[in-house]
This record gives structure tokens, C-alpha cells and sequence, in this order.
């Protein structure tokens, strides 16, 4: 893998996290209509919430309309804000279910711990949690969790790489991460990237699409999908637009000695595919190995390959050693 763009960790001695912090603190207190652009939820998504939420809630899009979230799923949303993503959520993972809130400024993390308290009243059940911390270093355990989102925030952390380490860390093998995020059509220069304001504005922290899917990459992700929403803003020459991006942590691999003869057969959409440097046309069957078998076994892969054991002459299955 090439080095990914200096664009992020760089940028740390240019706008530290207080700045966000005490950009945000403000934007709890104050509706800013200048922060990011306007989400709209469907009215179904929001019955259960109170308005005062809608007031503070900023963001590019929604990205739990994107994770076809599960009852009974854990999900974690990075940068929670006034916990607009998280209300959503606790309604389609049920009681069974977990919604954790991250963020790091006291004001919005108040403000959706006190809204919390209307949202189990009106659901009948309580499984919301927020908790304070940093996008680099997330109050997780490890693999705790099924599903990462965040709504706009990535391009607010001066140290990318290390939120896409965490979201790595506390994501289950084969859980995944939705995020939406505002992504540059060129690399935004460094006079830009000093400016606080449009750096708290999600302008000035923002990833090109190569350097966003380079540092999902690096970290170990798979099954990367990229859904261009709309243009938000253009300045000085740059357009940033508003993506959805996802992506899954591979599931566990098996020993190599576990199956000794697999095959794996791709059935579409495409004429052919490329996993691992490995080229999948359609419907010819290629030789893989066991952690491959274990990676195309798992989403987002499952129903675009059929794999077979060739020693017991039948299909993998996934309970299998290696499915």
C-alpha cells in the first residue's frame, strides 16, 4: 500500500480538537445554520424525538438510513452531537438492542442525555447511552460493536487515520461502518486548512474521495461503497460534496490447514472482480485460500460468490471452520 496523503495527521498543529470542541459548545446553545448543511429525516424517523433535538442537530446525511440496521444490532455513532442518529436508531434495534453516543463536548452531551430521557419514555424501553471522549480514542472495548456511524464529522478530527484505527478496534469481525462525511474535489490547500471557522464549517478538514478510501484501506477495511448525495458548497475553485461511504472490518480468517482445496465462484453483477489481487470472472471457478474463503463468506460479499470445499465435494458452510 502507497502512503496515504499527509493531508490529516499534518494538519494537527493547525486546528486542535479545543477549537472544534469550544466551535461545537456554541452550536449546542445557538442553532448555526452555517454548520454543514441541512439533513432531512423522514417524518416516521422522527415521531418519537423532541423538537429541541431537531434545533441542534448537524449534519450531511443521515447515515442510519444507509445501514440496514438490525433489531438487536450494537451500533456506536461517533461525534453524537445533540443524539438526533442515535434517536433513530434506538428505534430500529429495539429493546434487544444498544445506541452508543460519542462526543467530546459537555454541552451537546447534555443536551442528548436530557432528550434521552423523552426518547425511552415515548419508545417504552431504554437502550441509549453517550459517553464522552475523542474520535481518536474511542471509550470502547474492543469488537463491541456491530455498526460505526458518524454524520459529518471525520473531516472535523485532525488525526484521520486514528479514527479509522478505532472504528477497526471496536467494530466485530465482519461488523461495518456508515458514515457520511463532506469529501473535496481537490486537495484543500493549507491556507484553507488553518481557517477555524471553516474548519469547524467541515470545509477545511476535508478529504479528497482517494484520500478517504486510502485510509480505510490502510486500516484493514473491505467492501468499500461510495454513494455521492449532492454538492454542498463551492469555494475558491474546491466543491464539496456530501458522500456516504461504507465499509466492513474483514470477518475472522481461518488456519490455512483448515481446508486444504476451495474454490470460490463469482455471480455478478460484473463481468469480473478483483479481491486481494486475486481476478474473479463471472462464473468460472477460481482457487483461494482459506482466509480468503473466510473474508467472501462474510458481507458484504455473501451473495456475490459461491464457495466450495472441494475435498468434501460440497458447498462451504457458514458454520463451517472456514465460513
Amino acid at each position: 500500500m502507497n502512503d496515504v496523503p499527509s493531508c490529516s495527521d499534518e494538519d494537527a498543529n493547525q486546528v486542535s480538537r479545543e477549537d472544534v470542541r469550544d466551535y461545537y459548545a456554541k452550536a449546542a446553545v445557538t442553532a448555526q445554520e452555517s454548520l454543514c448543511c441541512p439533513t432531512k429525516y423522514q417524518p416516521d424517523d422522527l415521531s418519537h424525538i423532541p423538537q429541541e433535538v431537531l434545533e441542534i442537530s448537524y449534519g450531511c446525511g443521515s447515515p442510519v438510513d444507509r445501514t440496514a440496521i438490525r433489531p438487536g444490532e450494537v451500533m456506536i455513532d461517533l461525534g453524537s452531537g445533540g443524539g438526533i442518529d442515535c434517536f433513530i436508531a434506538a428505534k430500529r434495534v429495539g429493546p434487544e438492542g444498544r445506541v452508543i453516543g460519542i462526543d467530546m463536548t459537555a454541552d451537546m452531551l447534555a443536551k442528548a442525555r436530557k432528550n434521552a430521557v423523552a426518547v425511552s419514555k415515548n419508545l417504552g424501553y431504554d437502550n441509549l447511552e453517550f459517553k464522552q471522549g475523542f474520535l481518536e480514542a474511542i471509550p470502547m472495548e474492543d469488537g463491541s460493536a456491530d455498526l460505526v456511524t458518524s454524520n459529518c464529522v471525520i473531516n472535523l478530527s485532525p488525526q484521520k487515520s486514528a479514527v479509522f484505527k478505532e472504528i477497526h478496534r471496536i467494530l466485530k469481525p465482519g461488523g461495518r461502518f456508515v458514515i457520511a462525511d463532506i469529501i473535496s474535489d481537490k486537495e484543500v490547500p493549507q491556507a484553507m486548512r488553518r481557517d477555524k471557522d471553516l474548519w469547524g464549517e467541515c470545509v477545511s478538514g476535508a478529504l479528497t474521495l482517494d484520500e478517504f478510501l486510502a485510509l480505510a484501506k490502510q486500516n484493514e477495511f473491505c467492501g468499500l461503497t461510495v454513494q455521492k448525495d449532492y454538492l454542498w458548497k463551492e469555494i475558491d475553485g474546491l466543491k464539496f460534496y456530501s458522500y456516504i461511504l461504507s465499509g466492513y472490518k474483514p470477518a475472522v480468517g481461518a488456519e490455512e490447514s483448515c481446508c486444504a482445496s476451495l474454490t470460490a465462484i463469482y455471480a455478478g453483477p460484473f463481468c469480473a472482480v478483483t479481491c486481494d489481487g486475486v481476478e474473479f470472472p463471472l462464473g468460472k471457478a477460481v482457487d483461494i485460500d482459506a482466509e480468503t474463503a473466510a473474508k467472501l463468506s462474510a458481507q458484504p460479499f455473501t451473495d456475490m460468490f459461491s464457495i466450495t470445499d472441494l475435498e468434501n465435494e460440497k458447498p462451504l458452510e457458514a458454520d463451517s471452520c472456514c465460513g
